[in-house]
Formats: C-alpha cells, sequence, structure tokens
C-alpha cells in the first residue's frame, strides 16, 4: 500500500438518493462500506469525515433567515445521523468501527480525543468522525484537514462526482482541462473549486497531500491507496 493512515472525506450526497442526493439510501451506504472495509482488508488504517448535505445544508438554512451558527449546529448533526448509519454499515461488513464526534453526544458516540482515534485506528478499526470542527462557520472539509493533520495521516482522500480537477465545470465547458497535478498555491490563486481555502491552507502548512478522485466508481478507494494514478494529487 502507498498509504498506511487515511483521511477520506466523503460528502453527504454521497449516501443520498442517487438522482437527487438527499437523505439516505440503504444501497448507497451499503456500497460505501463496502468499499471502506476492502481498504481496511488491505491493512490500511482509515479515519472518515461525511458531510450532511443530504441531511441539511447550514448554509443554505442561514440564507431563509436561520442565524448562520444555528444553521450551521444543525448541519453538525446531521454529519452524526450520517456517521451512524455508515458505522452500522461498515460494521456489517465486519470491520469494527468508533463514531468520535466534534460535539458532546455521549449517548451515541464517543468525544473526540486525538489520543483515542489515533488507538482506536492502530487497532484496525475506522473512525468515523463526526460534527465537524465543532465550531460554526468551518466546513467539513476543513474538519477533514484538521483530523487528518491531527491525526497524521498520509494522505487526505477527497471523494467527489468527478474524476479530479478541472479549470472549469466540465458539465458547462467541454473545453475543461483536467489536472493530474496541481500545487496548493494553484488551487488558491486560480480560485479552484476543490476545498474552501482554510482546509487547502491548513493542508499546504502542514504538507498533507491530497488527492481528488472519483468515488462513484466503485474500487476507486483501494486503487487511490495501492497508488494508482487517479484523479488530481494536489502537493508542494
Amino acid at each position: 500500500m502507498s498509504y498506511q493512515r487515511i483521511l477520506l472525506k466523503l460528502s453527504g450526497e454521497a449516501l443520498g438518493d442517487p438522482d437527487s442526493g438527499h437523505g439516505i439510501d440503504p444501497d448507497a451506504v451499503a456500497s460505501v462500506a463496502r468499499q471502506i472495509a476492502r481498504v481496511v482488508g488491505n491493512g490500511v488504517e482509515v479515519a472518515l469525515v461525511v458531510g450532511g448535505g443530504n441531511i441539511l445544508r447550514g448554509a443554505e438554512f442561514s440564507e431563509a433567515g436561520v442565524h448562520r451558527a444555528s444553521a450551521d449546529y444543525m448541519g453538525m448533526l446531521g454529519t452524526v445521523i450520517n456517521a451512524l448509519a455508515l458505522s452500522s454499515a461498515i460494521e456489517q461488513q465486519g470491520v469494527a468501527t468508533r463514531v468520535l464526534t466534534a460535539l458532546d453526544i455521549r449517548q451515541v458516540a464517543e468525544p473526540f480525543v486525538r489520543r483515542r482515534a489515533i488507538t482506536h485506528l492502530e487497532k484496525g478499526r475506522v473512525v468515523l468522525l463526526a460534527g465537524g470542527t465543532g465550531n460554526p462557520f468551518f466546513t467539513t472539509d476543513t474538519a477533514a484537514a484538521l483530523r487528518a493533520t491531527e491525526l497524521g495521516c498520509d494522505v487526505l482522500l477527497k471523494a467527489t462526482k468527478v474524476d479530479g480537477v478541472y479549470s472549469a465545470d466540465p458539465k458547462k465547458d467541454p473545453s475543461a482541462e483536467r489536472y493530474s497535478e496541481l500545487l496548493y498555491m494553484d488551487v488558491l490563486n486560480r480560485g479552484l473549486k476543490v476545498m474552501d481555502g482554510t482546509a487547502i491552507t491548513l493542508c499546504m502548512e502542514n504538507q498533507l497531500p491530497v488527492v481528488v478522485f472519483n468515488f462513484f466508481e466503485e474500487g476507486n478507494v483501494e486503487r487511490v491507496v495501492k497508488g494508482e494514478s487517479l484523479g488530481t494529487t494536489i502537493r508542494n
């Protein structure tokens, strides 16, 4: 394996209805669980951050008049629901999991403690990190970069619906160029919509490579971890 400890950042829509991306689709959750179980079976330690957009987007609710902080906390709770769904599905694949949250919800999950999370990883458990950073105004992309850095991950795998980073939206612009490699500063200077600027800056400061790839082709996570050149790699 090219990587021994990874953090997989997954959008909430990956667990939702295939057409709308809303709600939680059991088949989609099972597909994600199978891919993760195969990676763990190769001896790789896996941490996972999942968004909550299939349930609620805090930014959209704030535009409707809800205070931004309250809307963001609602979104964080959506990520907890997704993490619990994934946890159950992964364990059905025979892999132990632990859900750790940035919010204190002890009835359903452990609070995030860095050393405890590392111990879980070393024991072969998939660690699902929910609740974002625990603070409003920060995205789950930033949470993924933060946790990957804290846990000493070798790479941050950003799962998307497209096969990498393009110069423009390939659905709208047929001439859009796909990049195989980018520098962190390229992403920031060109305003490429990969992750928010805070997340990219955090990765850059900590020399954490990011691989953006198409998650919806089954088996791609395993291929990336094995070192195949998929998607776009962002580094210095």
